[in-house]
């Protein structure tokens, strides 16, 4: 999931140097949806909530 991150900034920086604005902010709006998600499993993890066996 890390990886699909750093591929959507990569996507939305090189998007936003060409001007594609809407582009840049979709692919920008993806990667913050999924940092959110990698936050939240990242503490139910470190909480105890679900174990990762």
């Amino acid at each position: 999931m890390l990886e699909l991150i750093l591929i959507l900034l990569v996507v939305a920086a090189v998007a936003a140097l060409l001007g594609f604005g809407r582009i840049s902010g979709a692919a920008l709006t993806g990667a913050k949806i999924l940092i959110g998600i990698v936050l939240v499993l990242f503490l139910l993890v470190i909480l105890g909530i679900i174990a990762l066996a």
